[in-house]
C-alpha cells in the first residue's frame, strides 16, 4: 500500500525517491495515530512499526513500478490510466502481504477466510497514496528546441501570423489563441495536441490552459498567491501552483 512514481518522471531520482519516502513516513505516522481498520486496539509502538513497514515498503515497490511504467508510451499523459494500473500493481501483492504481516504483528491466526476482508482497505489506501504521490510528482509538459524540422504547429498559423515568433498558446473554450509578436488569432484545436506539435520550441505548459515559450518571458510576479509570467507583448500568462516550483528550479524565473 503506497506511492508510485509519476509518469515521465524527469527530476533527479534521488529527490523523487526521497519525496516519496517522506510522504509514506508521514502517512504511516498518521495511520498509526488514527488506528484505522481495527489496528487501534494494539499499542502505539506496534501500530507505528506496522504502518511504517507497510507504507515505506509500499513506497519503494510503488516507485519502482511507476518507473517501469514510464517505459511504455501508452501511459504518457494518461494520468488516470497510470494511476489505475499502479493501484492494481500495488494492491495485488499488497493484499497478501498485509494479510500475512497483520497476523504476525497482532499475533492473530493466519486464516484464509479473513483474506477477502483485506481487499477493500488495501485497494483504498493504495489508490489514495497513488493519487497523492502523482500530485506531488506532477510536472509541466515541456517542449524543447531541436535542430532539424520546424515544429509542426507552425503549419497551423493563420496567414497573418506566418513567420511570427510564438510567445504563447492559450485555450479559449474549444479554440486556441496564438500569441505572437504580430498579434494573436484563434484556431480550432486542443491544447494537448498543440503541445505535441510545439516540440522544437523551448517552452512549457505553465497552466492547464497555457503553453508559454521560455524566450518570451520577460518577468515574473506574484498576485493573489499565484505566479504570473509577463510576456514580451506585455500579456500576462498564469502559472499554476503545481508547476511554479519546477519552473523556478529550471530557471524560468
Amino acid at each position: 500500500m503506497a506511492e508510485p512514481a509519476a509518469p515521465l518522471l524527469e527530476e533527479p531520482l534521488l529527490r523523487t525517491w526521497a519525496r516519496g519516502l517522506v510522504i509514506a513516513a508521514v502517512a504511516a505516522v498518521f495511520l498509526a495515530y488514527a488506528g484505522p481498520f481495527n489496528t487501534g486496539e494494539g499499542p502505539f509502538a506496534t501500530r507505528l512499526v506496522y504502518w511504517g513497514v507497510l507504507m515505506l515498503g509500499g513506497a519503494i515497490w510503488g516507485r519502482a513500478a511507476g518507473l517501469w511504467l514510464t517505459r511504455f508510451p501508452v501511459f504518457e499523459g494518461r494520468l488516470w490510466l497510470t494511476a489505475a494500473v499502479l493501484t492494481v500493481m500495488i494492491a495485488i501483492p499488497g493484499v497478501f502481504l498485509v494479510w500475512d504481516f497483520t497476523s504476525v504483528m497482532f499475533q492473530q491466526p493466519l486464516m484464509l477466510a479473513t483474506l477477502p476482508f483485506f481487499i477493500i482497505p488495501v485497494v483504498g489506501v493504495s489508490a489514495i497514496m497513488t493519487v497523492i504521490s502523482m500530485a506531488a510528482d506532477r510536472r509541466p509538459r515541456e517542449t524543447h528546441a531541436a535542430a532539424g524540422d520546424a515544429p509542426r504547429f507552425l503549419e497551423r498559423l493563420p496567414l497573418k501570423l506566418k513567420g511570427a515568433e510564438i510567445y504563447a498558446v492559450s485555450a479559449e473554450d474549444h479554440y486556441l489563441r496564438i500569441h505572437t509578436d504580430r498579434g494573436s488569432d484563434l484556431i480550432l484545436m486542443r491544447l494537448a495536441d498543440a503541445v505535441d506539435e510545439l516540440q522544437g520550441l523551448e517552452g512549457a505548459q505553465t497552466h492547464r490552459s497555457w503553453w508559454v515559450a521560455k524566450s518570451a518571458v520577460t518577468g515574473a510576479e506574484r498576485g493573489d498567491g499565484r505566479a504570473v509570467f509577463t510576456l514580451k507583448s506585455g500579456e500576462k500568462a498564469p502559472v499554476s501552483r503545481t508547476y511554479a516550483r519546477v519552473l523556478r528550479r529550471e530557471g524560468w524565473y
